[in-house]
């Protein structure tokens, strides 16, 4: 069975840039449901083993799933996904800068780590619906930034996401209503980029064999 990851801090611990009430909501209830859904949708297919399979590998050859369960498995599947990789890349207490090779591909694609957080912020505020504002790494560390809808998630375009922005209403309603531009520009105050650089190096060496 897939399912969420542990909360690495308190529900609280992410105010004021994201309230309590948000976070527990967020995670308990709507992450758990897509944890439910996928393990259930799942249940009717069993050439599709978690023990030795990951989601980022079942969601990145959708062609493989069969066609009777294959939108509900990318639908919940992507929602468990996302939402892992949301709550992971979010700290109380996170490392402000990124260093290393992160740093140096962040200026050598986007000028400097302003203009990342411009483009990706633009993307995020602009994804019209529900969505994600998406850093994604290839398999050489090249960078991107993708919008994507509802669940969807860049993995069958060979790319990884390592940073994303939740724009669903559910992530920022209740501390900011309809602005989801101060969201989006607030929460950088909590993005870890200590763990955004563990997803950047992580693999790069055997994701293009």
């Amino acid at each position: 069975m897939y399912n969420k990851i542990d909360l690495p801090y308190a529900y609280n611990a992410l105010e004021p840039y994201i309230g309590a009430t948000t976070v527990e909501t967020h995670y308990s209830k709507h992450l758990q449901t897509y944890v439910e859904k996928l393990n259930a949708t799942l249940e009717s297919w069993g050439e599709w083993d978690s023990k030795t399979h990951s989601l980022e590998a079942l969601l990145a050859n959708p062609e493989q799933i069969p066609v009777g369960i294959r939108q509900a498995v990318i639908n919940n599947g992507g929602g468990v996904y996302n939402h892992n990789l949301y709550f992971s890349i979010l700290s109380p207490n996170p490392k402000k800068q990124p260093e290393g090779k992160l740093l140096e591909m962040i200026n050598k694609t986007f000028g400097d780590l302003a203009g990342l957080k411009d483009q990706l912020t633009n993307a995020a505020i602009n994804q019209f619906g529900s969505g994600y504002g998406v850093l994604c790494k290839d398999c050489k560390g090249a960078l991107s930034i993708k919008q994507v809808k509802n669940q969807d998630t860049p993995l069958p375009e060979g790319l990884t996401p390592i940073l994303n922005i939740d724009v669903w209403e559910h992530a920022y309603y209740l501390d900011y209503k309809n602005l989801r531009i101060d969201y989006a520009n607030k929460i950088w105050n909590i993005i870890d980029w200590s763990a955004v650089e563990t997803l950047y190096t992580k693999d790069l060496d055997c994701l293009c064999k």
